[in-house]
C-alpha cells in the first residue's frame, strides 16, 4: 500500500505524489482529498470513498491512500506502507507567516480534547506551536491561560490555506482572532505588533 499526500490545498501535490497517483489502478480517499487530486487519476483508476477508516488496514498491497496535506501530521501516515509526503498546512502557514519550521512545534487538537499545558510549556521554551484546531477548540480559553502565565504571544488563525477564500486573522493572546471551523492556528513570537 502507498499512503499519498495530496497537499494542503490545489496546486499543493508534488511530482512524486502526482506520479504515483497517475500509475494507481485503485485509490481510496476523502472526498475532499479526491478532488484534490481528480485530474490526476487515470480513467481507468477504481476510486472510492474511505467511509471507514479502520478497514483501511486491511486494504489490498496496490491500493494508494490519499491524505489531505502530508500523511505524517495528524494524517494516515500510521498506516502499513509506503508513505510520500505532502505539503503539509503548517509548511503553508510557516511561508505565509515567514516563520522558520525549526522553531515550531505542531500539536493536533482537531478532533481531540485539548491539553493545554504542552501547549503552555512549548511556548514558555520560546518555540511557536502550531495547532489544527476546529470548533470544539476552546482559543480563547487557551488564550487566556497564556496571559494568566504571563506569556503573551502572538496569535495567527489561518483558513482555507491554499484555496481563493483563504484568510489569515493576526491578533494576540489578549485579543485572539476568532476561530471557526477547522483551521490552523500559530501561537507564539510571529513579528505581529503587539498593543498593550
Amino acid at each position: 500500500m502507498k499512503i499519498v499526500g495530496v497537499g494542503a490545498g490545489p496546486g499543493m501535490l508534488t511530482y512524486e505524489a502526482a506520479k504515483t497517483i497517475k500509475e494507481a489502478r485503485l485509490i481510496y480517499g476523502s472526498q475532499r482529498a479526491i478532488d484534490l487530486v481528480r485530474e490526476e487519476i487515470d480513467p481507468g483508476c477504481h476510486v472510492k470513498v474511505i467511509e471507514n477508516y479502520r478497514a483501511l488496514r486491511e486494504l489490498p498491497p496496490e491500493a494508494v491512500v490519499l491524505s489531505t496535506g502530508d500523511p505524517m501530521l495528524s494524517g494516515l501516515g500510521y498506516l502499513d506502507g509506503e508513505v510520500m509526503p505532502g505539503i503539509s498546512s503548517m509548511q503553508v502557514a510557516c511561508a505565509r507567516l515567514k516563520v522558520s519550521q525549526l522553531k515550531v512545534v505542531p500539536i493536533t487538537v482537531h478532533g481531540r480534547n485539548m491539553d493545554p499545558e504542552p501547549i503552555l510549556e512549548e511556548v514558555a521554551r520560546g518555540k511557536s506551536v502550531f495547532l489544527l484546531v476546529d470548533d470544539s477548540t476552546d482559543l480563547p480559553g487557551l488564550c487566556r491561560l497564556l496571559e494568566g502565565r504571563g506569556l503573551r504571544r502572538d496569535v495567527a488563525v489561518l483558513t482555507d490555506l491554499c484555496y481563493p477564500e483563504e484568510e489569515i486573522l493576526r491578533g494576540t493572546t489578549k485579543n485572539p482572532p476568532r476561530s471557526k471551523g477547522l483551521a490552523s492556528v500559530m501561537i507564539g513570537d510571529l513579528g505581529f505588533e503587539i498593543t498593550p
